[in-house]
Parts: structure tokens; sequence; C-alpha cells
């Protein structure tokens, strides 16, 4: 990852600069450049690029597309930005001057959005390459303002936070157990100024925690539930729970996917990589409620006991639950979590997971399903999405679905029935976990994988929640 810097010029060893186009003022271009955008088909709009060769020595120069001059806000800019950091990726020291085409909105929140922008647009995952690409090296962002150091710290957190989403997310489940990603968040932890708690399989056993040991059965690598907790400077707003999805692998278990459908399952822990992601970024954030973290972390695999379509396991709440497929087994685990959180009475709680295929059949790949119990909370995290453009959509908790979950031998069984509103009865099935607590679940679906690079996502883990979760928490 190249580093992100601040300066107040272009530096002198920058070989690439960006020049950004509105497109409603392509008509102020020289006549032979306007030619060469109209044969490049370059219009102007936020997400174009194309490199003009620079002469006698000066940088090249990166047109980067910023849409209409009125209309420029945070969205374009990142997605400017991101454009400039790949269409400048053969340099190594580049400069974007973004931040000044942004005269319409806040300068902080300009710099920031160009900072996360040209950070994740130029993110790739190279841990496992023998042979690395060589690239960028350095970014500069020019801004002059007061106030401009806070916000491009700001910037640059949020940056570091999700490419650690996307680092974890990347990382293939062999070598990112339960153990792995603990000795990882330890770190975090040490460097963010967190308190971590983690509970072996002893701990878990004792606490009840029915769900964790249930899917765990069949792993050779113990569970772990990995608890983190925030706390600001001076008198906390409130206070809020997150619960992460930490499956390391999803085989599917006794009710084994298909071949094509697990091969990306190292991803279905990106919930729990996006609550590490983003209490690692809360201070520098500057929030101000009280936060802790609930990660439980296990793989779900087919070792010689693993636990059998039609068992009956009880949960941390005293719920007993019939498994009739073992492939939804991300809401056994964070069942455990929701009930835990729960206990410790917290203003509100948020899981994020990736919890069904269903969302993404009905929402597309790149956007998230957002459900609830609480208007107000699931308005902030509306809010937050509106910010950051991570793209949420509400989606119903029909009260009618709810009997579908309904066991002849158990108070629940952990699928509905039939084929339909699958990610519904999902989120009805963990409200079940939280009681009268506010509550609110995202679910991201195929939304935490991306199949090639796309504004400010890059091929492989999204580390999508992150900046949702860091503004709403930022804002609370």
């Amino acid at each position: 990852m190249p580093t992100l810097t601040l300066s107040s010029s272009v530096p002198a060893a920058a070989t690439a600069v960006d020049r950004p186009v509105a497109s409603d003022e392509l008509d102020n271009l020289d006549p032979k450049l306007q030619k060469v955008c109209e044969l490049q088909g370059f219009t102007g709009e936020p997400g174009q690029s194309f490199v003009i060769q620079g002469a006698n020595d000066r940088p090249v120069e990166v047109l980067v597309g910023v849409g209409p001059r009125a209309e420029i806000d945070a969205k374009a800019l990142r997605t400017a930005a991101a454009a400039f950091a790949r269409a400048a990726k053969l340099h190594k020291v580049v400069a974007t001057t973004l931040v000044d085409a942004a005269a319409g909105i806040d300068p902080a929140e300009a710099l920031q959005a160009v900072c996360e922008g040209a950070g994740l647009g130029s993110y790739r995952y190279t841990a496992l390459k023998s042979d690395p690409d060589k690239g960028l090296d350095k970014i500069s962002i020019v801004a002059k303002f007061k106030g401009a150091r806070a916000a491009f710290n700001r910037g640059k957190a949020v940056v570091e936070a999700v490419t650690l989403a996307r680092d974890l997310g990347n990382e293939p489940g062999g070598s990112l157990v339960p153990t792995a990603f603990v000795k990882i968040a330890r770190e975090v932890a040490k460097d963010s100024g967190l308190k971590i708690t983690v509970w072996d399989e002893k701990r878990i056993a004792k606490e009840r925690l029915g769900g964790i040991q249930f899917v765990n059965r069949g792993s050779t690598h113990p569970a772990r539930l990995l608890m983190l907790q925030y706390k600001p400077v001076g008198k906390p707003t409130g206070s809020v729970a997150l619960v992460g999805k930490g499956i390391t692998f999803d085989s599917g278990g006794l009710s084994i996917k298909t071949a094509s459908g697990m091969a990306s399952m190292k991803i279905d822990m990106a919930g729990g990589a996006a609550v590490l992601a983003t209490m690692s970024a809360l201070g520098a954030a500057g929030a101000k409620a009280a936060v802790t973290a609930y990660i439980p972390l296990t793989d779900n695999m087919l070792g010689g006991d693993a636990s059998r379509p039609g068992d009956v396991f009880t949960a941390r709440n005293g719920t007993t639950v019939e498994v009739l497929n073992t492939d939804a087994e991300g809401r056994l685990v964070m069942a455990d979590a929701l009930a835990l959180a729960a206990e410790r009475k917290p203003d509100a709680i948020i899981d994020i997971a990736t919890l069904t295929g269903a969302v993404s059949a009905a929402l597309g790949l790149s956007l998230a399903g957002l459900m609830g119990n609480d208007d107000s909370l699931v308005g902030k995290l509306e809010d937050a999405s509106d910010r950051t453009g991570e793209q949420i959509w509400h989606l119903p908790l029909p009260s009618e679905y709810r009997k579908q979950l309904d066991s002849v031998v158990a108070d629940l069984k952990n699928i509905g029935s039939g084929p339909w509103g699958g990610a519904l009865t999902a989120g009805l099935f963990l409200r079940e976990f939280v009681g009268e607590t506010p509550w609110a679940h995202v679910d991201l679906g195929m939304s935490a994988l991306s199949e090639s690079d796309n504004g400010l996502v890059s091929k492989g883990g999204t580390g999508f929640g992150v900046r949702l979760l860091v503004d709403l928490l930022a804002n609370w």
C-alpha cells in the first residue's frame, strides 16, 4: 500500500498529478485537448480518467472527472481520487489536487473524502505474491487550510481500517483460523488503546454459548469469542454494542456447499473483520460513545463429530434451536453474541454479517440489507450510508413470517419454510436474541467480495461496513 501524505503544494518528486475536470466545463479546455477527450470518450463524469504525457520534464497529467461543478460532493471526490490512483499506478510518487476542486463543500469533508478515495483506490493484496507488482509508493494530497491535518488524519485512519478488513478478508481460511484472528486483534488492540478479552473453548462452554459450540464441533481449530472495548475521553455520549460474524471458513458443514459455492467462503468472516477494523479507527475518528465489540470466531467444517441436521442446541439466552441446515450457521454464533451483548444493556446493538445469499439475490452484489427493531437506529445507519456512499437498503421484518421459524421439537428452527424470503427470516431469527434493546442488522451478502475493481472497491475483499460504522459512531 502506498503511503498517504499531506502537502501544501505539489511535491517536486511527483511524476504524476491529477487535473480535475468538471463535466460542464469541457468547453474551457484547450481545443486540441477537447478533441482528445472526445476521442477518448471522456465526458468529465466521476470515475473517468485518462493520462496526458508530460513535456519538458513536467509531471504526467491525469485528467479525472468530477461531474457537474455545482454537484461536486464527497462521493464524487472519493470516486475521482480512486480513479486517479489507479490511472497513476505505474508512478512511485503522485499528487492529487482534488481538494481544491470542491469549493462548494466543507474543505475538511473534501480532504477526508479524497484521502479515502486515493488510499482505497490504490489498495492491492500482495502478501502472498512472490513478486508483487511495483507501483505507487506515495500519494500526496495537496491541501492548505486550518484543520487540514485533523481531517487528513481521520481519512488516513479510515483507509488503514478498511485496509485491515480487506486484508483479513483476502487471507486464506486455512491460515486465518480463530487463534490467528485473535493474534491480529491483540496487536490492533495494543496499537489502538482498546481493552481486549478472549474466551477460549472452556470459557465458551462455561458461559453457555451453545451456538458457537454447535458450529465448532466439526473443526480441529478451537473456537474463540473475541471482545473489544473502546472508551472515549470524557463522559460517553452513549453505549453501543457491535457484533460481527467471524466464520473464518464456511464449508457448509454436513449440509455441504457446492465447490463453486465454497470457493469464496474465506470471506465469511467479513462482518467480524469490519467490526475489528471499525474499533481500530474510533479513537482517530473522535467517537464519543463507549463501544463494545463481540466477534464469535470458528470455522464450519465436516469433522467426525460435526453437528448433524436435526440436532438441537441451547443458546446463551436459554432458547433451544433445531438446526435443519448446518449451512445456516452464522446466525447460530451470532445468536450467542447478540444475547450476551443484550445482557449488558447497551443503548443499541448493531450487527454485521455475511448472513445470507438471499439478500444479494434481492439487492445485487453492491448493496447490503438493513433490518432492525428501532426506526431511529435504522435512520442513523441510513444517514451514515448517505454520507459514506456504502449503500444499504432497509428491508422489513414481517411478523407473519415469524411462524416459519417454529419448530416441532425446539423453541426455534434455524431456517424458514421454503426458498423465499431467506434474508428476512434470518433477520427474524436474530431478533429473538436481542430482547427489547434497539437493534439493527446489516446483512452483507456478497457485498463483502468484489469480482473487479470498481470505484473505491478493489477485486477481492471489500471491507464493506467499516466506513459506515466509523461514521455512525463518530456522529453518535
